[in-house]
């Protein structure tokens, strides 16, 4: 908890750092990579710096932690901090790297507010950071400890011994150890990230779902190429597609993520879009591998039948349970339908498939169509804590409920 005097301070302060944080993020980002250009050499993904999204997810998530400690003292955010968990753990990130980060985020907001940062300013926001950093770091302690790893020894190479075009822009490889150590199995809807050398020498980490249950010797992931459009396209993306062959060696993280399968025992309903398939294949082929008899609906949206990527391995899943039904929608028109409970044209609805009572929700997909999938099951009725999600990259979402928030709201409620 945030001292007395500190939460004073980050109250009256929390409507002019909150107006200012993209710009200290900014900021802080490009002095921290003038002064310590390695930190892009294998940490932190350039991609996501060059389109912005990095520093608006950290800036999202320093205004969604000040806002939790002042409106809240007693309950941090635990979702936030978990998800921030999962993915620095699965780069490796060591509890020392947090002094680097403080000493050029407490600069940024130095050069940014100027005379407005007081001594007592100062402090508070100090005060904010190393709760927040302490949080992570004994989150990432737990799980490296989980996995019984270091941040120096997440790390290990595995051969590519197939390789399997789905689409037209997406390759599913299949690896297999490389060496004789165990695989501590991953838990159904996490991911793992995948280290390679791009041509300039600079070593670049991406993260892909598992998209089938481990067996103790093999993993798979699926990649879809990143095309970017009026951006550069995705250089992992397109290098792992474009160049990796059966027999190459990829470097990959120990699995990691908070957003996995509930199998507690109810009804689960899998709701995704494009490449958010790939935790859902992740999840089924778990279930399958399990012997489980849970009632399990998909419902998945896409361009056509054509770009429904990993679609004959997802629908043998769901064929193989018990409790097992698909649906899908098509923005390109309705498509054959061949192993599909119900096949329909156009945008994902809920409200057009029949959902078991009392399941609980996993979306994934991109932001604008899961806030539109999670404001249906609401308005339905389904509470709040029954759907959870998984985002690719940066957790937008988290960031634009904190950043939304008027100066005036924020310091007065936590918009999580």
């Amino acid at each position: 908890m945030l001292s007395t005097r500190s939460r004073a301070v980050v109250e009256a302060t929390l409507p002019t750092v909150g107006a200012h944080i993209e710009q200290i993020a900014t900021r802080f980002y490009d002095h921290m990579f003038t002064e310590r250009p390695e930190l892009l050499d294998g940490l932190f993904n350039r991609g996501n710096q060059a389109s912005g999204t990095q520093r608006l997810a950290l800036a999202g998530s320093i205004a969604h932690f000040a806002q939790a400690l002042v409106a809240t003292p007693e309950q941090l955010p635990e979702r936030l901090l978990s998800r921030v968990a999962h993915k620095h753990a699965s780069l490796g990130l060591r509890a020392d790297q947090y002094g680097i980060v403080h000493e050029h985020l407490m600069w940024a907001i130095v050069d940014v507010l100027g005379d407005a940062v007081t001594p007592e300013v100062a402090a508070a926001w100090d005060e904010v950071y190393w709760l927040m950093a302490y949080a992570l770091i004994h989150q990432e302690r737990g799980l490296y400890s989980a996995r019984g790893v270091t941040p120096e020894t997440v790390w290990r190479e595995w051969e590519v011994v197939e390789r399997r075009d789905e689409t037209a822009d997406v390759v599913t490889f299949v690896v297999r150890r490389a060496d004789r150590r165990s695989v501590r199995t991953s838990l159904p809807g996490q991911y793992v990230s995948v280290l390679v050398t791009l041509p300039d020498g600079t070593r670049q980490p991406r993260q892909y779902s598992l998209t089938r249950a481990d067996d103790g010797e093999h993993r798979q992931l699926s990649v879809k190429r990143v095309r970017g459009g009026d951006t550069p396209d995705g250089e992992v993306s397109n290098l792992l597609c474009d160049t990796v062959q059966v027999g190459d060696r990829l470097t990959l993280s120990v699995p990691f993520g908070d957003a996995v399968l509930d199998e507690s025992g109810r009804p689960v309903v899998l709701v995704s879009a494009g490449i958010g398939i790939t935790p859902m294949a992740g999840m089924l082929s778990h279930l399958v591998a399990a012997g489980s008899d849970l009632s399990v609906t998909l419902l998945h949206a896409d361009l056509d039948e054509a770009s429904f990527a990993l679609r004959h391995q997802v629908l043998a899943d769901v064929r193989a349970l018990p409790g097992g039904r698909a649906y899908a929608w098509y923005e390109r028109g309705e498509g054959d339908g061949l192993g599909l409970d119900g096949v329909f044209p156009g945008w994902l609805d809920v409200d057009a498939v029949e959902l078991p009572a009392g399941a609980t929700y996993h979306l994934c997909g991109p932001i604008p169509f899961m806030r539109a999938v999670r404001e249906q099951l609401l308005t339905r009725g389904v509470p709040a804590r029954d759907v959870q999600y998984e985002v690719f990259g940066p957790d937008l979402w988290q960031a634009d409920a904190a950043t939304e928030a008027s100066p005036d709201a924020v310091a007065a409620h936590a918009h999580a």
